[in-house]
């Protein structure tokens, strides 16, 4: 009997995770470009981002560790609902009549719904360490938000989540699960703070974005001793987090016995791309060959026409400057569903890989990633999240293209979240209003 989904046994289980940068610096043979003060221009110390982050953090941040180990606390966490699965898309394959075999590694079975619970969950652990009361955040669609309002809630800790306001209204039960775990939501730009109230006196019908919700909760966790901040996507320990999906995924293929040709990955800031990708980049340095595809809005195409350079993280200039692929951080996407995809920049790991030529990007219209989504739906009976709706559309064109060459190629690609909270996006798609 052919075997379709794949877990791990305890014993399988990664115990640490995997740090890239040592890599890149070996063989790349490249320095990573530092983070600048927003003020003087030059590199940050521990103590400038002291206020914002816990020290662990901040260590992990720019640790030459090839490999962390995860807290035991955070394993027995991880094991209430890790593994995740990876499944092989027999019936997609069906549908598609393609000699490719495709196989998804399915986050949306993790409690909040999606992949970023695994660093949400680690960055609450260290802040409830140091003596942390409270974490302020943004959210795009709402998955990061939900994730930390779950963590938050497991350490006794204060959640106040600023929202993105396009998501905010068009996404109300998100918005409701963050509240029923005790989060303070706040559409952004908001009265609240003095970014927020700057941005409305620019423009009182704005819709919001990423970068603003950002500058708004790093004013209030700068401005109270008791309150870090804790971003979902970008930094190097938010990738670093994620890689346990990586691994597992390496771990599940190698019981599937096959290996990936092409891996596959949505982009906003870069979490899932790299946390899934990453561990099979580390193969590629020693000889592996394999073909990175990032998938990404047209609305908001960082990787396929921004500009590799230093940028602020938030639309303010409040942050520290990265060098990373940016549309600008005053850039203002148009309000897609897909949320969480809406950032004007690229984590700098990712874009590293990205300007080192091991990584394509590819720009998608909202209206075919949700075409796609449809056939994905009807095959394999998952509702995805908008965003890994970009994913599904390149694992898709990948396997169509196999058909044309009669190649018998392995693809595999991350389903970073379900999308039981986003049907006003398919209502809208299956009413033919975008």
């Amino acid at each position: 009997m052919k075997t379709y989904i794949q877990y791990l046994e305890p014993k399988e289980r990664p115990t640490s995770f995997y740090n890239i940068i040592p890599d890149i610096e070996k063989y790349l043979k490249m320095e990573i470009p530092p983070v600048l003060h927003p003020a003087t221009k030059q590199p940050v110390t521990p103590n400038d981002l002291a206020p914002l982050f816990p020290m662990e953090l901040i260590k992990q941040e720019v640790s030459r560790e090839k490999e962390i180990d995860i807290p035991e606390e955070i394993q027995e966490l991880y094991e209430t609902y890790r593994p995740t699965p990876m499944i092989r898309a027999a019936q997609l394959e069906k549908i598609l009549d393609t000699p490719a075999h495709i196989y998804f590694k399915y986050e949306g079975t993790t409690p909040s719904g999606s992949h970023k619970i695994n660093t949400a969950l680690v960055q609450a652990y260290y802040s409830k360490k140091e003596g942390v009361k409270k974490i302020t955040t943004e959210t795009g669609a709402g998955q990061w938000g939900t994730a930390l309002s779950i963590s938050c809630a497991h350490f006794g800790l204060e959640c106040q989540v600023f929202m993105v306001k396009t998501s905010y209204q068009s996404k109300p039960y998100r918005r409701e699960v963050m509240r029923l775990f005790g989060a303070n939501l706040i559409p952004s730009p908001s009265n609240s703070t003095a970014c927020g109230r700057k941005f409305l006196e620019e423009d009182k019908d704005c819709p919001g974005s990423l970068g603003m919700a950002i500058s708004e909760a790093v004013e209030v966790a700068a401005q109270n001793d008791d309150t870090k901040y804790a971003l979902g996507s970008v930094l190097n320990h938010v990738l670093l987090h994620q890689t346990i999906v990586g691994l597992e995924a390496k771990k599940q293929m190698e019981k599937f016995g096959e290996y990936p040709d092409t891996v596959i990955g949505c982009v906003g800031g870069g979490s899932n791309f790299a946390g899934f990708a990453f561990p099979f980049v580390h193969d590629v340095f020693r000889g592996k060959k394999i073909e990175f595809l990032a998938s990404e809005p047209e609305a908001c195409p960082k990787l396929t026409e921004g500009k590799y350079e230093y940028d602020f993280g938030d639309s303010a200039g409040m942050t520290p400057l990265i060098k990373m692929y940016t549309l600008g951080h005053k850039f203002m996407p148009s309000p897609i569903h897909a949320g969480g995809l809406r950032y004007h920049g690229a984590a700098p790991l990712a874009s590293i890989l990205k300007n080192a030529g091991m990584v394509r990007s590819i720009p998608y219209p909202q209206i075919e990633t949700f075409k796609a989504t449809q056939i994905f739906a009807k095959a394999q009976g998952i509702i995805p999240a908008p965003e890994s709706a970009h994913a599904i559309k390149t694992a898709i064109d990948e396997a169509l293209k196999a058909k044309e060459s009669g190649e018998k190629k392995v693809i595999i690609f991350n389903l970073s979240g379900h999308g039981h909270f986003d049907m006003q996006a398919y209502a809208d798609f299956l009413d033919g209003k975008f």
